[in-house]
């Protein structure tokens, strides 16, 4: 199997936030450095699927950036692999739920899952955190599909000095089905790279 093509299992929306437990997660392990963007990732206890972490600082207005990043009505920029979008709820800046389809190339199945997105901002500092989760038995499993529950993935937004964001993007999945956890430990660094590459791109082109 092309391991390209593997990549769409690892799309910006795993958009996926959770809050890692300190004392179940091993230290962060340094891999590369390509377009301003570092890439980390680390072994979590009890899963043999790899995490993965990119950090970026891009020069952008903070809007244009909580306008991107926790947005589920702006998702032009999503994978392109994205074949349908579901919004159960919007509240803007703050709560999104939503459901997602991935096609997959043949002969992987497609993959689904339901979005708890909460988006929290600090009045002081103005850090913006979007921290999203699976939500389960909200949408009917179709036999056609396989259902991802096991994700996790967070967003940390930071405003600094001089017009520059600071990015954070962390997050896990298991995609479920007849995957090898060898191929999906091979790709999970492109995943960052790929998702915050295009962010640069997108926010930094006049």
């Amino acid at each position: 199997m092309n391991l390209k093509s593997l990549l769409f299992f690892f799309p910006l929306f795993f958009i996926l936030q959770f809050f890692p437990e300190n004392a179940t997660c091993q230290s962060w392990d340094f891999i590369k450095e390509k377009d301003g963007i570092k890439i980390y990732t680390r072994k979590d206890k009890d899963s043999s699927l790899k995490s993965f972490m990119g950090i970026m600082d891009i020069h952008s207005p903070i809007e244009k950036v909580f306008n991107l990043i926790g947005n589920v009505k702006n998702v032009d920029w999503w994978d392109k692999n994205l074949r349908e979008i579901n919004v159960l709820l919007y509240e803007k800046d703050k709560h999104i739920q939503y459901y997602l389809v991935y096609g997959a190339p043949w002969p992987v199945t497609d993959r689904d899952l339901c979005v708890d997105a909460k988006i929290t901002t600090d009045p002081v500092t103005g850090i913006r955190v979007v921290y999203s989760t699976p939500m389960l038995n909200v949408i009917p499993e179709k036999p056609d599909r396989v259902r991802i529950t096991d994700y996790w993935q967070r967003w940390t937004i930071e405003p600094r000095m001089n017009g520059i964001v600071h990015l954070v993007l962390e997050g896990h999945v298991d995609p479920a089905g007849s995957v090898p956890d060898w191929i999906y430990n091979m790709v999970i660094t492109e995943t960052p790279l790929k998702i915050m590459r295009g962010i640069k791109r997108r926010l930094e082109t006049p």
